[in-house]
């Protein structure tokens, strides 16, 4: 059975998100986990929340072993772009984009 969680429109860039989802696909939950808080990335604690709040639903809503429990998919998705501007020089305007990601993972019962 597959379980999934999302978080959206998480102020990270996607390109930097997906380092660190690539690192835990195919791994146990736990293994992920540990994975996760030694990662020098910022956006490790970010996938960790959501890694927690998946096997969290695994448990609460499946009643599904957390031991169990195999990292299937782990996707960051681009989410929308905010744009500002900045002023430079002779009237000129410089944009700056803040990009947003939306961060899924889905884990499964190793038996399945």
């Amino acid at each position: 059975m597959e379980v999934r969680a999302t978080a959206k429109y998480i102020r990270r860039s996607t390109r930097k998100t997906r380092l660190v989802t690539q690192a835990i696909v195919g791994k146990r939950v736990d293994e992920a986990a540990a994975i996760l808080r030694f990662m020098p990335q910022g956006a490790a604690k970010d996938v960790a929340k959501v890694l927690k709040s998946a096997a969290a639903n695994a448990e609460n809503n499946f009643d599904l072993s957390p031991d169990d429990l195999v990292v299937k998919a782990a996707i960051a998705d681009e989410g929308p772009t905010i744009k500002r501007f900045r002023p430079r020089a002779q009237g000129r305007a410089f944009p700056i984009h803040k990009p947003m990601t939306h961060v899924t993972i889905v884990v499964e019962s190793r038996e399945a």
